[in-house]
């Protein structure tokens, strides 16, 4: 069992936690660019290739800033699942920490091809 003090001191726990506060930060500041830099109508949120020719649905830009308040969970409930895993055992918080540079990234790389389309 792995004491409090140990997650803070452990180098390659931060190294993680460092990646996932990188990947929120420039996930949010990139979409929240894109998206207010350009007064725009509507923003394409959806595709649905079931409904044929109308298969992009559109939104407001409300609908995008949901993809920074993603980034904010993944990163809080990432930070805070690992470090009560860590008490478990060392391995399960990095796999946690290692899920969510996977879910940023993922994150960034979907709100990017949505912003692309407008």
């Amino acid at each position: 069992m792995a004491s409090d003090k140990k997650y803070i001191r452990d180098h390659f726990v931060l190294l993680l936690v460092s990646i996932n506060a990188f990947l929120a930060i420039a996930g949010i500041i990139y979409s929240l660019i894109k998206i207010f830099s350009v007064a725009h109508s509507g923003y394409i949120v959806q595709y649905r290739p079931s409904l044929g020719v109308s298969a992009y649905q559109t939104g407001s830009s409300s609908d995008l800033v949901a993809f920074s308040v993603f980034a904010v969970l993944i990163l809080a409930i990432g930070i805070v699942l690992s470090y009560r895993a860590y008490k478990i055992h060392r391995q399960l918080a990095v796999t946690v920490l290692t899920l969510g540079i996977m879910l940023l990234s993922l994150n960034i790389i979907i709100s990017n091809a949505l912003l692309q389309l407008r």
